[in-house]
């Protein structure tokens, strides 16, 4: 049988006890909802300010009982349960077994906000940028075991509706900085730590990263990554690395430190089927754009020649949105640089019959391409992939794939590049983005395509299928895409050069 909240109006040793039996029962999530339901949170409320320490404690020990069903987390926030324990969690003088143990509940309470019901009114753990920093505060001053359930309990209220504001005034209170050593420890203490951190960069500005981000600590993340058991705690150092400015000084610490063979390991043999594989390509995929950015030709080439652009490939079929997102934009920038490493086709001279089979000639690049030595998207079967990849539903994911698809005809390339797209089909599917809601993916769409129909194969060709959603952009758009749509629409001879929308 369940106490009756009414007991506790009783003398103080009453009192004691039902709250320490409270404490200490096994009880069901029907028991713990029953008993709020009662009003019992009123009551231990009332103990948890009581001036005698064991009071407080068996109160706090029934309130971290009752706290571990999200619903009943939920209305203790509503009733004013976490004032009277950050008091409590704060107050130096608090002895280290309640401060432990008030942590924990404040802990239950923060995870209770991550998992909100969206059509319900909002609840946050922390009302103010004062208890925010006063909470974090205490992270510096207590031994692990708080330190652990404050950790959990900021990342519990990072993927929470009020995540924004909290990762703000956590930048604030200079979070990044105390996070930074903790990574450096052992044990939960540091895979909290590393789970936070990666929470707080994904948002962070670049500088204040760069003002704790050293080569220690990227050689701690891939340590982390390389020798821990915790599959979040791998994703979330992985993440930080995937969050880090694109920087040259940040390359070049994770290539001497042994980072890109790290990364690509995972890429290219995760059979893990844990609940944090998806976070875990997503931020492997993410750290790849290290390695990819064409002012550095170097770091492209060690990527390639170790086999990256083919588990890029790999991912643009396999990975989730947020993966083929990330691996169309490294090949997309891997592609930017294929042009002037693409080996000119050599003059033959002498007896042909003696020659060496001629080298197949790149249908893009116009001379001899490989992925290791030219990266290029034709070389390593990722055009139809990424072709694949615009009928996607979400406009980002579709944006990147085409960006990587454009870079085939760039320049001098168009009319070698809009052959190959068209053979991958590639040029409806472009077409169709015309319908998007997105306004700088339409004018991209334009662009590319006033360029391609400069050409009378493809003008014929595909004309016809682009005319109504042009038609409809000169009624619809902003200014910038009426226009373009109107100049393609001259390009077809649907409008006059002088018409209006110039």
């Amino acid at each position: 049988m369940r106490p009756k909240a009414s007991v506790f109006a009783g003398p103080e040793d009453v009192k004691l006890i039902m709250a320490r039996t409270l404490a200490e029962m096994e009880l069901t999530d029907h028991n713990k909802s029953s008993l709020l339901e009662d009003g019992v949170l009123g009551s231990l409320l009332q103990l948890v300010s009581h001036g005698d320490t064991e009071m407080k404690q068996v109160a706090v020990k029934a309130l971290q009982n009752l706290s571990t069903l999200p619903k009943n987390g939920l209305q203790m926030i509503r009733e004013g349960a976490v004032g009277p324990l950050l008091d409590l969690l704060c107050h130096h003088t608090s002895p280290q077994t309640l401060r432990e143990q008030v942590a924990a509940t404040v802990m239950n309470l923060a995870i209770s906000t991550a998992s909100q019901d969206l059509s319900e009114t909002q609840v946050s753990l922390l009302e103010s940028d004062e208890d925010i920093c006063r909470l974090f505060s205490v992270i510096s001053l207590t031994r692990p075991t708080v330190q652990q359930s404050i950790l959990r309990a900021f990342h519990a209220m990072c993927q929470s509706p009020s995540a924004t504001t909290i990762k703000a005034q956590l930048t604030q209170c200079s979070a990044v900085q105390v996070l930074v050593p903790l990574c450096d420890l052992d044990g939960n203490i540091r895979a909290n730590a590393v789970k936070l951190l990666c929470c707080l960069t994904e948002d962070v500005d670049e500088a204040t990263i760069l003002e704790h981000m050293t080569q220690k600590s990227i050689d701690t993340l891939l340590r982390i990554i390389k020798t821990s058991s915790d599959e979040e705690e791998i994703a979330s150092a992985m993440g930080v690395i995937s969050n880090l400015p694109k920087r040259p000084q940040i390359t070049e610490w994770l290539l001497g430190a042994e980072g890109l063979p790290l990364i690509l390991r995972f890429l290219q043999a995760s059979k893990s089927k844990g609940s944090h594989k998806n976070q875990l390509i997503e931020n492997a995929v993410g750290a790849i754009c290290h390695f990819s950015n064409p002012t550095n030709q170097q770091s492209q080439k060690q990527a390639a020649e170790i086999g990256l652009i083919p588990a890029l490939v790999q991912w643009l079929e396999l990975g989730t949105t947020l993966t083929k997102k990330q691996a169309a934009l490294s090949l997309a920038q891997f592609s930017v640089s294929s042009l002037a490493l693409s080996r000119p086709f050599p003059k033959r001279h002498g007896f042909w019959c003696f020659s060496p089979p001629p080298e197949a000639v790149c249908p893009v690049h116009r001379g001899i391409c490989t992925i290791e030595s030219s990266f290029c998207l034709v070389e390593a079967g990722a055009v139809e992939p990424l072709v694949r990849v615009l009928g996607e539903t979400n406009l980002d994911v579709c944006e990147a794939a085409l960006d990587a698809l454009l870079t085939l005809i760039e320049g001098e390339r168009l009319q070698s590049g809009s052959k190959v797209l068209a053979e991958a089909k590639a040029i409806p599917s472009i077409i169709r983005l015309l319908s998007v809601s997105s306004p700088g993916l339409q004018e991209k769409v334009l662009r590319s395509l006033e360029r391609i129909f400069r050409q009378v194969e493809f003008k014929q060709k595909y004309g016809a299928s682009a005319q109504m959603p042009l038609v409809d952009l000169t009624q619809r758009g902003n200014s910038s895409t009426k226009s373009l749509a109107a100049k393609i629409l001259a390009h077809l001879n649907v409008l006059h050069d002088q018409s209006s929308y110039f």
